[in-house]
C-alpha cells in the first residue's frame, strides 16, 4: 500500500514542534534543535504508542505496517480494558455473530506477533502523556465514544431513565458496570431509531432462553429472566424511510420467537418525498418491504381465529418527538408524553400540536454516542472529539497543530458510521503521521524495554496478547460445561486472573 506524501494541514496553520516536555511554547533555538533532532531520529526508526485497542486502533497499526515508508516501526497497544477489540467486544449485541466476526481478523492482525498490546492500563494514570513523551515518537488515540449523548427532555433524570450505552455495557459484561440492572419494568420505551435502539429493544424483548447459543454473561442472562417486560416501544421522530438502522438489523426483530411486532396505519400515509426516498435507495426500498410484511402477518394474524397472540410485543412508533418523562409523583417514570409529528414534503418533519401520553415504567435513551476527554489532550466539549485536522490533533487555543498527537476513530470524527469506515478513517490519520516524520517527538529513552519497566514500577498487573489467549480459552471451557460456545467472563480481577494466572483461574 502507498500513503502520500501529498497530505497536509491547511497552509495557514501555524505549525510549532513538540518537544518531551509539557510547555507548549519555548524559545526558537530550542524548537529548532528538536525538530532538527526529531527528523534524524524519524528516519530510522517510529516507536509508537496506540491508546485503544478496538478496531479503530489495530487498524491503524496495521496499515502503518504495510505502508510504504523510509523507517522501521515498533508499535505498542494500549486498552484499559483487559481484553481487546473494543466496542466490538463490549458495544455489539451477543446475539450479533455475523457482525462479531470481525474480530477474526482483528486478532489475525494481532497474532501476527509485530504489535505489542497491553492490557489494564488506565491513560491518565497508568500512563500520562508525559510518559508517551518520554518513550515513544508520537500517539495516536483510538479511544472511541462509550458514553450516551444527553438527551434534553424534562424528566430526563428519573428513576427508571436510562442511557442505552450503558444498557449495552452491562449486557456485553463490561468490567466496569454493575453486574445488575434493574429490569422491573412490563412497558418500556426506547427513544432512537438507529441500530443501537433496535439492539436495545431486540434484546429487552427477546426471550432470555433464545440468548443461551451466544456468549451472554451468566449475569445478564439471570438478569433478564428475571424481566417481566411484555411490551416494547421504539419512538422515533421521523417516519419509516428516515430511519438509521440497517435492513440487517431490521429483520432480526421480525425473527423473535413468541414476539409480535406491531405498527401503526397513521405511520404510512406516505407522500411524494417517501415514495421518491424508497424508489431512489435500496436500502430504504428493503426497509419499507419488510416492514409492510409486518403489517400484513398482523393483518392474517387478526384474521385467523387460531392464532394466538405472542406473550411480548414490539412496538414500532413513527413521526413521535419525545417531549417529557412523566414523573410518577416518587421521581421515577411513569409515561413518555410525546408530539406527533408530520412530513414537510423536504424528507424532515413538523410538530402537529397534538401531544399523546403513553404509560412506561423504563425508558431507554439510544439517541447516540459521545466521546470522553483524556488526561492532558486536547478536546472539543461540543462534539464530544478530539479536535483534529484529519487525524492531526489540535490545540484549543489557537488551532494550531500539536506535533506527536494523533486521533483516529470516533474519538477522530464522532460515533457516526460502521467498522468499516474505520479502515479508511484510519489511512488518513497514518498518512499525516507517515508525512510528519520531521516533528515527532524526541523521547528520552525509546528503548521496547522501558515501558515494561514504568508499569512494573507503578504495579499495573497489565496483560499482553498471551493473557488474552489464556482468557479466550478460558471463556471458552466455561461456555464448553454448559454446552455453549462460550460465557464471557464479566470481572476485570476475574479477566486479568484468567489472563496472566490461568492455571488460577481454572481452579476456580
Amino acid at each position: 500500500m502507498h500513503v502520500s506524501s501529498a497530505l497536509h494541514a491547511d497552509k495557514g496553520r501555524e505549525r510549532r514542534p513538540e518537544r518531551g516536555d509539557a510547555s507548549p511554547r519555548d524559545d526558537q533555538a530550542a524548537i529548532e534543535d528538536s525538530a532538527q533532532h526529531g527528523r534524524e531520529a524519524a528516519m530510522t526508526k517510529l516507536r509508537l504508542a496506540i491508546i485503544g485497542a478496538g478496531p479503530a486502533g489495530i487498524y491503524a497499526a496495521d496499515i502503518l505496517l504495510k505502508a510504504e515508508r523510509e523507517f522501521d516501526v515498533s508499535i505498542d497497544l494500549f486498552d484499559q480494558l483487559p481484553a481487546p477489540y473494543g466496542l466490538v467486544r463490549y458495544g455489539v449485541a451477543p446475539d450479533h455473530p455475523r457482525i462479531k466476526g470481525i474480530i477474526t481478523a482483528l486478532r489475525e492482525v494481532l497474532d501476527r506477533g509485530d504489535i505489542r498490546i497491553f492490557g489494564n492500563v488506565r491513560f491518565g494514570t497508568d500512563l500520562t502523556l508525559d510518559d508517551l513523551k518520554r518513550h515513544y515518537n508520537a500517539v495516536i488515540f483510538a479511544t472511541g465514544a462509550i458514553k450516551d449523548a444527553e438527551l434534553h427532555i424534562p424528566g430526563v433524570d428519573l428513576d427508571g431513565s436510562y442511557g442505552a450505552a450503558d444498557f449495552v455495557s452491562w449486557y456485553d459484561g463490561h468490567p466496569d458496570y454493575p453486574r445488575t440492572w434493574p429490569l422491573h419494568a412490563e412497558s418500556v420505551a426506547v427513544i432512537g431509531n438507529g441500530n443501537v435502539a433496535l439492539d436495545v429493544s431486540r434484546i429487552l424483548a427477546k426471550h432470555p432462553d433464545d440468548l443461551l447459543p451466544t456468549e451472554i454473561p451468566d449475569n445478564v442472562y439471570q438478569g433478564l429472566k428475571e424481566s417481566p417486560v411484555t411490551d416494547v416501544h421504539v419512538f422515533g421522530r421521523r417516519g419509516p424511510t428516515s430511519v438509521k438502522f440497517t435492513p440487517l438489523e431490521l429483520r432480526e426483530l421480525g425473527e423473535l420467537r413468541d414476539v409480535d411486532m406491531v405498527l401503526y396505519d397513521e405511520d404510512f400515509d406516505y407522500d411524494d418525498h417517501d415514495r421518491e426516498a424508497i424508489a431512489g435507495n435500496k436500502q430504504v426500498l428493503v426497509i419499507d418491504r419488510v416492514l409492510q410484511q409486518w403489517r400484513q402477518r398482523a393483518l392474517r394474524q387478526a384474521e385467523d381465529p387460531e392464532v394466538r397472540p405472542a406473550s411480548r410485543r414490539l412496538h414500532l412508533h413513527f413521526y413521535a418527538r419525545p417531549l417529557e418523562l412523566v414523573d410518577d409523583g416518587h421521581g421515577h417514570v411513569a409515561a413518555i408524553r410525546y408530539e406527533r409529528t408530520a412530513p414537510d414534503g423536504q424528507g424532515g418533519v413538523v410538530g402537529t400540536g397534538e401531544i399523546r401520553e403513553l404509560p412506561v415504567q423504563a425508558v431507554y435513551r439510544a439517541v447516540g454516542y459521545f466521546g470522553s476527554p483524556l488526561p492532558g489532550v486536547p478536546f472539543d466539549e461540543r462534539h464530544g472529539v478530539i479536535p483534529n485536522h484529519e487525524g492531526q490533533v489540535l490545540r484549543t487555543d489557537d488551532n494550531t497543530q500539536l506535533y506527536g498527537v494523533y486521533a483516529t476513530g470516533w474519538i477522530k470524527r464522532g460515533p457516526v458510521g460502521l467498522i468499516g469506515h474505520t479502515k479508511s478513517d484510519a489511512m488518513e490519520t497514518v498518512s499525516h503521521l507517515i508525512n510528519d516524520l520531521g516533528n515527532w517527538w524526541t523521547p528520552a529513552d525509546p528503548s521496547e524495554e522501558s515501558i515494561v519497566e514504568l508499569l512494573r514500577s507503578r504495579g499495573v498487573e497489565y496483560t499482553n496478547l498471551e493473557g488474552w489467549h489464556n482468557l479466550d480459552a478460558h471463556e471458552q471451557a466455561l461456555g464448553a460445561a454448559q454446552g455453549r460456545a462460550r460465557i464471557k467472563v464479566v470481572g476485570r480481577d476475574d479477566m486479568v486472573r484468567a489472563s496472566n494466572h490461568p492455571h488460577s483461574a481454572d481452579a476456580g
